[in-house]
């Protein structure tokens, strides 16, 4: 596709603004939902091949009765983190006892074979020291119950066995764990620390959001993950899943009804939402072009990009920055962080002072950025955070609204438990989405009327997996 470029900078924004601002009246957006729905209903019944709609080997929520003292670790790609949890019931609630987090830095990712789940062992051993008691109703001397919030690619087994997919990210580990049950590595890596510790569940990050959230709010059908990335997980009928989603085991029967599933949200969207030039533009020069459409038009490591490449088409076109563009913003991409999207687009300081001293402390261009600048790029960031919250909040009704024609709610309202440093420390991507959210739901006669709301969720990773060590280790118990 050729590009015509603008004779000014005032007509290349309002050709930015007339991208940005396709389909997004209410009217528009809930014909994307509509769509978005379709696609989500197909993939329910997709087969064992799809990566999208995986029912978990969770299957109820909580009833908000579990108590006691939880070990909870949250493994990811940066960070490991863990975390005493105290469950003290729905109405007093959660409580993070003690808790450390530890960078996995290159040395860390360069650990081979079962080294890595030795340094976590370690690690363990290093938050617990000579504290490692249960509390609650379970014996003084016994293990300390633990659940894991594992953030890679898991054929999961059982709610505290799954055999590893890789976990990609510069792990040396990965290849040698291929096939292997993480359980069981997690296990013995805990005996040779001699650590008091039993392994009882194993979850992802969106359905740790679900359960953390369902403990303190019975309303809980859906959470979501919306920082760096983005998923969704929802309680779904198990009559809805095809049996072959289920793979090598056979659908639960008997009393069992529900099951926690992983949307994969990011891999939706392909063909519904609309795109601009720069959008194609990342999606094109990605390592895996189309694979998270929709992640690519809403999630933090995204949305700067999409304003870099603006920036860097403005500047060599219309006369942004008087056409000098720094080397290094203009050659690496992913230059522009989302952190500084939000201190820029609530930026009130006199003459845009703070955003022109940061982007010029950030990228060192050839002259201070003018206060024209900055205003189009304060512009611009409005522009795509505005889209970003619109089509984030289609997703949320789509999934809602196709939870809500499978199953009778009994409640006035559906809560969503949000997680991730988007939709909770963006200033006003919650309170905007909410808002999106109220008119689509009164506008829609399709889908029911029932109010839709978001929660935060802090700490989902660790509180869920407290959670979901506690729903595993009542069976344990029993």
């Amino acid at each position: 596709m050729s590009i015509q470029h603008p004779n000014s900078l005032e007509s290349f924004l309002q050709e930015v603004q007339s991208q940005f601002e396709q389909r997004l009246r209410i009217e528009d957006l809930l014909a994307l939902s509509k769509k978005l729905q379709a696609e989500l209903q197909e993939q329910l019944t997709s087969g064992p091949q799809s990566q999208r709609m995986l029912p978990s080997l969770n299957y109820e929520l909580p009833t908000g009765q579990e108590q006691g003292t939880f070990l909870a670790l949250e493994v990811g790609g940066s960070n490991l983190r863990m975390a005493l949890v105290e469950l003290n019931g729905r109405d007093l609630g959660m409580r993070i006892q003690k808790t450390m987090c530890f960078p996995i830095d290159t040395v860390t990712r360069q650990l081979k074979e079962y080294a890595f789940f030795d340094w976590m062992a370690e690690r363990i051993g290093e938050l617990l020291g000579v504290e490692a008691k249960p509390s609650g109703d379970m014996e003084g001397n016994g293990p300390l119950p633990m659940g894991v919030a594992w953030s890679f690619p898991l054929d999961q087994t059982s709610i505290r066995s799954g055999n590893v997919l890789g976990m990609g990210k510069g792990f040396h580990c990965s290849e040698y764990l291929v096939g292997r049950d993480l359980g069981e590595i997690i296990t013995k890596a805990s005996q040779r620390a001699k650590l008091n510790v039993r392994l009882d569940a194993i979850v992802n990050d969106s359905s740790s959001a679900l359960l953390a959230r369902a403990y303190l709010d019975p309303a809980t059908r859906l959470a979501t993950i919306l920082g760096t990335g983005m998923n969704a997980a929802v309680h779904l009928p198990i009559a809805a899943l095809d049996s072959s989603k289920f793979r090598s085991r056979a659908p639960p029967v008997g009393n069992i009804t529900h099951v926690l599933t992983n949307t994969e949200l990011s891999m939706f969207g392909k063909g519904i939402f609309p795109t601009t030039r720069w959008d194609d533009i990342l999606n094109t020069a990605h390592t895996l072009p189309d694979y998270q459409p929709f992640e690519y038009l809403v999630a933090g490591k995204y949305t700067g990009e999409i304003v870099r490449l603006i920036i860097v088409e403005a500047t060599q076109t219309a006369g942004l920055f008087d056409g000098l563009l720094s080397q290094s913003f203009g050659n690496t991409p992913y230059a522009f962080d989302t952190k500084d999207l939000a201190f820029i687009d609530i930026d009130t300081s006199p003459g845009l002072a703070a955003s022109r001293a940061l982007f010029q402390q950030r990228h060192p261009f050839p002259h201070i950025p003018s206060e024209r600048d900055i205003v189009f790029i304060k512009d611009v960031v409005r522009r795509v955070s505005t889209r970003s919250i619109a089509y984030f909040t289609v997703g949320i009704h789509a999934l809602t609204a196709m939870l809500q024609k499978l199953e009778t709610i009994d409640m006035d309202h559906v809560t969503i438990g949000c997680d991730g440093s988007i939709i909770n420390k963006y200033p006003g991507y919650m309170e905007r989405a909410q808002a999106i959210l109220d008119e689509m739901v009164t506008h829609d006669s399709v889908a029911g009327k029932k109010r839709i709301v978001l929660e935060s969720t802090i700490d989902s990773a660790v509180l869920g997996a407290a959670v979901a060590g506690a729903m595993a280790a009542s069976v344990v118990n029993s």
